[in-house]
């Protein structure tokens, strides 16, 4: 039986500097490996407010910006699928991650109304599948309930509870928001490899994630992706690329 493995990237975005541009490097990888599968986890209205350097004056609503749109709708389907990384992503004025760390059940199932309707505006309900990414990994547990009554069918997540991805948050651990309730969710895949934080290896199941801000140590940038590719030629036999779904 072989090693099933998924890329996943993070933040892609109407952002200047976490853009589409890291489509450029899967489809290098494409070109290798005409099967290798992607997830794109999308914040449907981007909105960084806490580092000058990032952020923006409005929040980046996808369906304001059509050739963003239009790239994602042209994906071919052989190696893209959608899935959804909230709403803003951050709290506005707060925290530019942690979107559904402390949500309630109720302000959950607001949060994915709107989610929902802007995918519709931009012509992207289609292309996405009922999985999300919650920001940062983190999420409240009343939120697990909601994901499950709004019709979110598979949730990413972070299988680490006292980690280095403090980074990406408050100081709180991705494990220590779920409390237990990943464990209960019918269909939870979990990331294995966040180069360079956690170094390319295989498991029988194998999520590789990597992000779009072109700030983050996880860029996938030109580097990243010559090691990933290395990585995969050396175990090619051993591999099954597949979306989500099928993990």
């Amino acid at each position: 039986m072989k090693n099933l493995l998924n890329i996943s990237i993070d933040d892609i975005s109407p952002h200047p500097k976490s853009s589409t541009r890291v489509l450029e490097r899967c489809f290098e990888l494409i070109k290798i490996f005409p099967d290798i599968k992607f997830t794109l986890f999308i914040p449907v209205s981007y909105w960084r407010t806490m580092n000058p350097q990032t952020a923006t004056t409005v929040p980046l609503q996808i369906d304001q910006f059509k050739e963003f749109c239009d790239t994602l709708i042209s994906l071919p389907e052989n190696n893209f699928e959608l899935g959804y990384h909230g709403y803003h992503h951050g709290i506005p004025g707060v925290s530019d991650n942690d979107e559904m760390q402390s949500l309630s059940y109720e302000h959950c199932c607001q949060m994915l109304e709107q989610v929902f309707k802007v995918a519709n505006l931009a012509n992207l309900k289609e292309k996405f599948e009922p999985i999300l990414r919650p920001p940062a990994w983190r999420m409240s547990k009343d939120s697990f309930r909601a994901c499950k009554d709004m019709g979110i069918e598979i949730l990413a997540l972070s299988p680490y509870d006292n980690e280095e991805l403090t980074l990406y948050g408050n100081g709180n651990s991705p494990q220590d928001s779920y409390e237990g309730e990943d464990k209960k969710f019918e269909k939870v895949i979990y990331y294995n490899c966040n180069p360079p934080l956690n170094k390319l290896s295989l498991f029988p199941t194998t999520e590789i994630v990597y992000h779009a801000c072109e700030w983050d140590n996880n860029y996938l940038d030109v580097k990243k992706t010559l090691s990933l590719s290395r990585f995969l030629k050396e175990n090619l036999e051993k591999i099954e690329f597949v979306f989500m779904g099928e993990m």
